[in-house]
This record gives C-alpha cells, structure tokens and sequence, in this order.
C-alpha cells in the first residue's frame, strides 16, 4: 500500500515515492522499540547511493539528531560543510541560534528531533534537485512514523514546500500551524523561518522569535486525530520470508577467525554510527 507524502490539494500530482504500510501493531510500539526500529532506518540510509552525485561526494550520511520520542520535530533543508563533517545536523550558527531560541521556550536540543529533507550534503551548497528530494522522501517518512511527533516545524522553503505539497513560499506561510497527514502520521504542520536566513536579517529574526513563541501553545493541543491503521501482517511476513537469509556454509578455522573479526570491527563501526546520530 503507497501512501501520499502529505494531504495533497485537488489535482496534484503525488510523488513515485512509496514506502510500506505502518500496521497498527507498529503504531503501538514502546519508546524503545521505536528508537530501536529508528537506528534500522539509519543503518540503511547509511549506505544509500539512490542519488550517485550526493553518494560520491559526501563525507557522512547526516541523518538526524536528538530525542527518538519527541513531541517536536524540526525538518530543515539539507546538510551543510559542518554537518556533512560531523554527521549531525545544525551544529553551526544557525545550530546554535535554533538552541537559543529552544532555550527560550524552555525546550533544550536533547529534548527536540532535528532531521534535513536531503540526508547528503549537495555539492558546493546549491540547491536540493527535486529527484535528490524524492530518493530521500522515504526515510523522511520513516522518521516520522517512528518519532511520532505532535508538531513538526519546517525550517524555510524546501521542507515546507516538500511536506505540504504546494509551491507556496514560506514568506506567506510561516507561523501558521495546520494538521497535515505525512505518510501514516498526522501531524501539527507549522511553517516557520529557516534559522540561516534569520541570522543576517533582524526583521525576520523577530518574526521567527514570535512564531517560535507558539510552540508551547501548539504541543500543549497534543496529537491530532489519527488515520486509521491498515491491517498489514501478511505483508510484513512475507518481507520477512523474502529478507530471509541463505543457511551459512560451513567455514574452516582461519575462514571463521576473519569473519569474526570483520563482523567486530563492523559492530564497533555501527556504535559509533549510533553513537554519532545522538539519539536519547
């Protein structure tokens, strides 16, 4: 079953993108099981090359950083320089201005998830290309489902534009909260500034602090209603039969000492993946 990135207005034309159902058995999961199911998603984006020219270039996978169970979800554009280097995302100075204006409303970065609609770093900074924006759409939706977030703020043009499914900007859009269904989640949508653009700009720095100023107001409202769940169980086994893997071979004694110590070193690599994604 696809789902829709978003509640598309009339006549638009939905993306190819398509991800598999969420049963309700996976809606009831724990905080742990979630978090735990969100480390696989990352796990797989790490080693995605759906966009050849982001996969040769980039130096991480930039993911997303912070509470597993958060009520508050931030979804930005893309990585820059500094988050391609470090792999977490707004760790410059607009990073540090998000955490200000966080601090102002009594909210701390470890209490947020921050995500970026492209998970690779663009060449150069330019701008996402929308084929970049739809091979990444995927693990966006992931995210989502998994978090279950209450409000979701989008951080200027691309992620606003992307989630809502409509060209309108985010100059007559910020500020203005609305309950959009994105993949299998509803969510309090609300449209604000991208930090970056607020630090050069006093006017618009103003303008975010005032929107920023709802958030209390807005996940004080909890969750909108959600849709209802599809009943999937045939589909998750037989993903499973299909994932299955072949019974191992027999190894000889040098053969078995080697793939113990790749598969340590490959373990070792994967805790500091999860490590690095900063999850809490």
């Amino acid at each position: 079953m696809a789902y829709e990135i978003a509640a598309r207005p009339v006549g638009h034309r939905p993306s190819a993108t398509t991800i598999s159902a969420v049963s309700a058995e996976e809606r009831e999961r724990s905080p742990s099981e979630r978090r735990e199911a969100l480390k696989q998603v990352f796990m797989q984006a790490r080693s995605c090359t759906r966009c050849p020219e982001l996969a040769a270039t980039r130096k991480t996978v930039v993911f997303g950083a912070g509470n597993a169970d958060a009520e508050l979800m931030f979804i930005g554009e893309a990585p820059g320089a500094s988050e391609d280097e470090q792999g977490v995302p707004f760790v410059g100075r607009a990073g540090k201005l998000l955490e200000q204006l966080l601090g102002e409303i009594g909210q701390k970065r470890t209490d947020v998830f921050i995500a970026n609609t492209l998970k690779c770093r663009p060449p150069g900074n330019r701008d996402p290309l929308p084929i970049e924006i739809q091979n990444c759409e995927e693990y966006l939706l992931r995210q989502v489902e998994l978090i279950q977030p209450t409000v979701i703020c989008t951080l200027g043009n691309f992620s606003t534009k992307l989630l809502r499914g409509d060209p309108t900007g985010i100059t007559r859009l910020h500020g203005q909260p609305e309950v959009l269904v994105l993949g299998a989640r509803a969510v309090r949508l609300y449209p604000i500034y991208h930090p970056a653009a607020a630090l050069y700009t006093p006017r618009m720095l103003e303008t975010l602090r005032e929107d920023f100023m709802r958030l209390p107001e807005l996940l004080a409202l909890g969750p909108p209603e959600q849709p209802p769940a599809p009943d999937v169980p045939d589909l998750a086994e037989a993903a499973e039969l299909a994932e299955a893997p072949e019974p191992p071979k027999r190894a000889n004694a040098t053969e078995a000492s080697s793939s113990a110590r790749r598969q340590a070193t490959a373990a070792a690599e994967d805790d500091t993946a999860v490590d690095q994604l900063g999850l809490f």
